[in-house]
């Protein structure tokens, strides 16, 4: 018998209608859907896509994921969830894991189609509206004009620095730490030049074009784009 093939899927960052064709032709075609699970039981990713296509039947595959800083953490949960896929694989049957975003953005994803990959099984990846593409347009905003570089920068950046770089900046994964990154943007000048969106396209989504005014709790979903000067 062969073995099954491993799909990423980005379903993007909240709405879903933006999960492309191709996702929703493989989402119905895989027998078997995985998905993150946090803590509390949350399954967001496939939250959205159930809201473009109908899973009715399908067998569902919670893989939980340590939130740590802790790498030795991270890569345990990255094993067990490639351990768990790689078993439905050899018994034949395909599996499509869905990730928020597009699966080559800081994609928990990836991090597994590595492992499924090296242990020689077929993978294959379908990209996604990245949440930033997504802000952008909820702004009305461009990412880049012609001679416009772009920088997508993590939380865990040096901020100081990277504000000083020509062009656009996305900054991502801030979460409790957004008060933080305001504060840089403040210190480089940028305030005004900034904008957030956080759950960008779901039902609970903030537009904030005054960083100012940001509340005291913020969704760990929340994207800043800083416009290139």
């Amino acid at each position: 018998m062969d073995n099954g093939t491993f799909y990423t899927l980005g379903v993007g960052p909240g709405d879903p209608e933006l999960l492309t064709r191709k996702a929703c032709r493989i989402l119905s075609g895989c027998p078997v859907i995985a998905a993150p699970r946090t803590a509390s039981g949350e399954m967001l990713a496939l939250d959205i896509a159930k809201g473009a296509v109908d899973l009715t039947g399908k067998e569902i595959l919670p893989l939980e994921f340590a939130m740590a800083r802790q790498v030795s953490a991270r890569q345990a949960g990255y094993r067990k969830a490639a351990e768990q896929i790689a078993a439905v694989l050899e018994s034949g049957r395909d599996v499509a894991m869905v990730n928020l975003g597009d699966v080559s953005v800081f994609a928990t994803a990836y991090y597994i189609l590595e492992r499924i990959r090296e242990d020689g099984f077929e993978t294959l990846m379908a990209p996604g509206v990245t949440s930033f593409s997504a802000v952008a347009a909820r702004l009305g905003w461009s990412l880049t004009e012609m001679e416009t570089p772009l920088h997508i920068i993590p939380a865990s950046a040096d901020l100081d620095r990277a504000l000083q770089l020509p062009g656009t900046k996305v900054l991502m994964k801030s979460g409790s730490a957004i008060h933080e990154t305001v504060q840089a943007l403040e210190r480089a000048g940028l305030l005004d030049r900034a904008a957030l969106v956080a759950d960008c396209g779901l039902p609970t989504e903030q537009v904030y074009r005054d960083l100012r005014k940001l509340p005291e709790n913020l969704s760990y979903f929340a994207t800043i784009i800083v416009q290139g000067a």
